[in-house]
């Protein structure tokens, strides 16, 4: 059986990031989030449940790599090296229902994927913070390889038929079978996942197996098929309110599946991952959120993305590495 343990960007913690900031307009969809409180009811220690909140578990080491920064190592691989990312664009991203599945939106997402963008910057080195007993992550990684899918499993995907589309990709040889990859599913806006994506989460990563190998991969559909659940403004630094928000929402699930691949090794008291800790946290901005506004530049775009937790210096949501840490 596929291990299906994964890991979700909640809907509910967008909520709370969005009250702290006393924004206006909440939507149908997140109130009914609002019923997944994900509260640790004095429990000491959780792992992740695979949907967002911690549950109690056992079997786990409990030595820790660094300590004293509010996150633990539980024992489990971080990726080392070079992270090799996969796109599979899945659904119609040629002229699809809303204006955001289209190859602009492809353009943006695999430019800022690309070569010394993203990967590497000095917001990605926050997660060298981060190793196992053999390595440290280095904070590098980048595209390595795209394909398309037109629906091979309909338009309603399950986490079962999500398995299916990365396991045909690469036995099909349109993707190589890589240990070292993270595989990313990008649904176009018709395309629901019917575990909960805008209603309970907004992307997800885990792991499974395929040909004897352990494979990492994500889900993360376009944000602009429920905009007042997974997108922080709908007004965006590019002009690409898909792509724009997608970004933020594909950094998160990049750092935590090469930080916790296989959803063991890092994670806090109550079973929260490294991205989580800061999730729909953006620290200073440039210009006003829901105006445009941006944190980063990279290659040469500006960007609206999430800080990370730094495992270092006791802890803390930063923009970049050794930078400020902020709280919102």
């Amino acid at each position: 059986m596929p291990d299906l343990a994964h890991t979700r960007l909640r809907i509910t913690s967008r909520l709370h990031a969005l009250a702290t900031r006393m924004l206006s307009g909440a939507c149908l969809v997140c109130l009914l989030a609002l019923g997944a409180s994900g509260q640790n009811n004095g429990a000491t220690s959780l792992v992740p449940s695979g949907k967002g909140w911690g549950v109690p578990g056992s079997g786990l080491s409990t030595d820790t790599v660094v300590t004293g920064n509010g996150i633990a190592y539980h024992g489990g691989p971080i990726i080392p090296g070079t992270a090799n990312i996969y796109f599979i664009w899945y659904g119609n991203w040629v002229n699809g229902p809303h204006a955001s599945d289209s190859p602009t939106t492809v353009e943006l997402l695999q430019g800022l994927f690309g070569l010394h963008v993203l990967g590497g910057s000095p917001y990605a080195k926050i997660n060298s913070t981060y190793g196992d007993q053999a390595a440290n992550v280095t904070g590098n990684f980048h595209l390595k390889l795209v394909t398309a899918d037109a629906y091979s499993q309909g338009a309603k995907l399950t986490d079962t038929t999500l398995l299916s589309v990365v396991k045909n990709a690469i036995t099909s040889k349109a993707l190589p079978l890589d240990p070292n990859g993270v595989y990313e599913v990008l649904s176009s806006s018709d395309v629901a996942e019917t575990s909960g994506f805008c209603r309970d989460y907004c992307g997800f990563h885990g792991h499974t197996k395929i040909e004897n190998t352990d494979i990492k991969y994500a889900f993360i559909g376009n944000s602009d098929r429920c905009p007042g659940a997974c997108e922080a403004q709908t007004v965006t630094p590019n002009g690409d309110s898909g792509a724009d928000s997608m970004a933020n929402i594909m950094a998160h699930e990049t750092e935590e599946s090469i930080t916790d691949p296989d959803v063991n090794a890092w994670f806090n008291q109550v079973g929260t991952e490294n991205a989580d800790m800061c999730a729909w946290k953006f620290g200073p901005l440039v210009g006003t959120l829901g105006q445009g506004a941006y944190n980063q530049t990279l290659g040469g775009r500006h960007w609206l993305i999430q800080m990370d937790w730094e495992n270092a210096r006791g802890g803390g949501c930063a923009q970049k590495l050794n930078g400020p840490f902020y709280t919102k």
